[in-house]
């Protein structure tokens, strides 16, 4: 009602459990279209679309979503993916609040149950996130990881090899099939870079990159690149961030 009330050009929501879910029946109800787990918005000045970019075919294209021809234009937006904006003392909003009358829910609380520390973490609001792959080895050189968040006052994340493996839980792991982050400093320890977990990478100010291979695609989004093996890499990188604390 609210929307064939006000008639906005575009309606925008988190790709969150429930958005991904209510938001499609919404757009069925308006007959227009809707773009899914989007992870970049623009609007072209020429038309006024909305260009709604998202990955397609499994992660391996960015593919751009337009809706000329229905309005509104709706995209739910995957949680953590853009840049907070700068705050412009010239531009001004009206908060309009809503009656929702009417409306009752036929959901009742049998129970809340706290989740365990473990569970807890959100990694996609993480300003600090130090992330591993399948260059770690094992799980025992994965651990090696916990002691470098530590110092950094940050989370650990992971690609998808080791959250298959076994060596840390789903909530950490970062990609089209995990978190989309956008941390101030991420450090990518024997991570490819594969555009499966590099489009769930829109990071800040700093990303470091170590890896053995030259080549690998990860070295592309990398403000920092450190070619070496990272079993060697990481203990030095450790003890000099001891030192320069000390």
């Amino acid at each position: 009602r609210l929307i064939e009330e006000k008639k906005p050009e575009i309606v925008l929501s988190g790709a969150t459990p429930i958005g991904r879910s209510f938001m499609p029946r919404v757009a069925v109800r308006l007959r227009t279209g809707l773009a899914a787990d989007c992870t970049s918005l623009v609007i072209e000045k020429e038309t006024g679309n909305l260009l709604q970019v998202k990955p397609a075919y499994g992660g391996n294209i960015m593919a751009t979503i337009i809706c000329p021809d229905h309005r509104p234009q709706m995209t739910t937006v995957r949680p953590g993916v853009l840049k907070k904006g700068c705050y412009d003392p010239e531009r001004k909003g009206e908060i309009i609040p809503v009656p929702a009358g009417g409306l009752s829910s036929r959901t009742e609380v049998l129970e809340t149950v706290k989740e365990s520390r473990e569970c807890m973490i959100k990694i996609e609001e993480a300003s600090v996130i130090i992330a591993g792959g399948r260059g770690m080895g094992d799980e025992k050189g994965f651990r090696s990881l916990d002691e470098l968040a530590e110092l950094l006052g940050g989370v650990v994340g992971a690609t998808r090899p080791p959250v298959d493996d076994g060596w840390i839980n789903h909530d950490h792991q970062i990609g089209q099939t995990g978190k989309a982050i956008c941390p101030r400093i991420y450090v990518a320890c024997g991570i490819s870079g594969a555009v499966q977990h590099t489009v769930g990478v829109q990071a800040g100010d700093m990303v470091i990159a170590i890896n053995k291979n030259p080549e690998a695609p990860i070295f592309d989004i990398a403000t920092h690149g450190i070619v070496g093996d990272v079993k060697e890499v990481l203990p030095l990188l450790i003890r000099k961030i001891k030192e320069a604390k000390a």
